[in-house]
């Protein structure tokens, strides 16, 4: 079974020698079958429609993005379409794949759009793997500005104020004006010799962007020059090789009151105090994918597709729900009284966020779902990899 898991890739190697390494092994450890269950809860797709060829078997985090009344979602290939919020209905559709055509980008063989969709100030924000971002009118999709970022895009883009902001796969921090596309700024960090492929997106908060990276780092980073204000360690990497040295930060730090929370692959879980970085707890747990939290409890998915409930306060766990190992989760979200997430065979799982028990899970398409699902108000938006768009409610 091949697995959707993040792939492994050598700092400076050329995208024609990726290797198809996983983060994990799943031939030593199965994946598991669909657990039976008694479900108590019955989901429902209220509609769904198609977003071009999705994103096919590569690797990606697109996500559909809500505001303005519509719900907008993009393919790898460079259909980036509007839907009525509500009804599902087409409000309009953008082959941005066209920008590709006519001049140096055009090598790249299409649009390659590997990040996003972020929508803020009347427009709406996507990346590409040649390093592209892009601003599109939310109205009517027609192109704003793009601009070029100094690696490739993979994680959404952050908007903060006057600015939106970028993490990319070579290690930079990029800043755009929202407006016109300028560059601001950029802020490197260093690339240890081998990665997981994937980035933190950053998380802005008074004046400053915090950013998880690929050296087990979060960093804070001044909105007004792009100098970092502190960097904290959240796992020092040790081991014989470089596979058991990466301690990526993969994962967008959240900010809770005056805490900030972050998790690295092959490392650590902690807690971090804001204004200084120091870390108030630490607990051993490996993940690269985001974190959901709801009062004072975190939820996390490992990286063999374990999930967590942990306290916040204090970091010991509450429940860990193990019969979806390796079922290839997607980033767990709230909803109401359950943490939904979504696996490889498409299935989006409900588990009651008190007791870690699934309490209900409906099929959304066989193609699998990869991304985190979006949840507003009373509706849960996923996208699946063949392109299927979905809102799901609890009747």
């Amino acid at each position: 079974m091949k697995s959707w898991h993040k792939t492994l890739i050598a700092a400076g190697l050329s995208l024609g020698l990726l290797s198809a390494c996983s983060s994990n092994d799943v031939d030593e450890e199965p994946i598991s079958p669909l657990p039976q269950i008694q479900a108590s809860i019955h989901p429902e797709i209220s509609w769904s429609a198609d977003v071009g060829d999705g994103v096919g078997d590569y690797y990606s985090t697109l996500r559909p993005a809500v505001r303005y009344g519509k719900i907008f979602a993009a393919s790898r290939f460079g259909q980036v379409e509007a839907f009525d919020e509500k009804t599902g209905k087409l409000v309009w559709s953008k082959d941005f794949s066209q920008i590709f055509r006519d001049n140096p980008l055009a090598k790249n063989k299409g649009a390659r759009i590997s990040a996003g969709i972020t929508a803020a100030r009347d427009k709406i924000f996507i990346g590409s793997e040649s390093g592209l971002l892009a601003a599109l009118d939310e109205k009517t999709g027609e192109t704003v500005w793009t601009a070029m970022s100094d690696g490739e895009l993979l994680a959404m883009p952050t908007v903060a104020e006057d600015m939106v902001v970028v993490n990319t796969g070579s290690g930079a921090l990029d800043a755009f004006n929202v407006d016109d596309g300028k560059k601001l700024w950029s802020f490197d960090t260093q690339l240890p010799k081998l990665t997981l492929r994937g980035t933190s997106s950053a998380t802005y908060e008074a004046g400053g962007f915090f950013v998880g990276t690929a050296e087990g780092k979060v960093a804070v980073v001044i909105q007004n020059n792009g100098q970092p204000a502190w960097e904290q360690a959240i796992y020092t990497p040790k081991g014989g090789n470089e596979f058991s040295r990466m301690a990526d930060v993969d994962s967008t730090p959240i900010i809770i009151g005056s805490n900030l929370y972050a998790v690295s692959y092959n490392g650590n879980l902690v807690s971090m105090e804001l204004r200084t970085g120091r870390i108030v707890w630490s607990r051993k747990y490996s993940s690269f994918d985001e974190i959901a939290y709801a009062g004072l409890s975190l939820y996390i998915v490992d990286d063999h597709s374990r999930v967590y409930s942990i306290d916040s306060r204090n970091g010991l766990e509450q429940w860990s729900n193990t019969e979806l190992t390796n079922r290839q989760l997607t980033s767990p979200a709230v909803y109401k009284n359950y943490i939904v997430v979504g696996d490889y065979q498409g299935y989006l799982h409900f588990i009651d966020r008190e007791t870690g028990k699934i309490e209900g899970r409906i099929l959304i398409d066989d193609s699998g779902l990869y991304s985190q699902p979006l949840v507003v108000g009373d509706n849960i938006y996923v996208q699946t990899r063949d392109g299927e768009i979905a809102s799901v409610t609890l009747p």
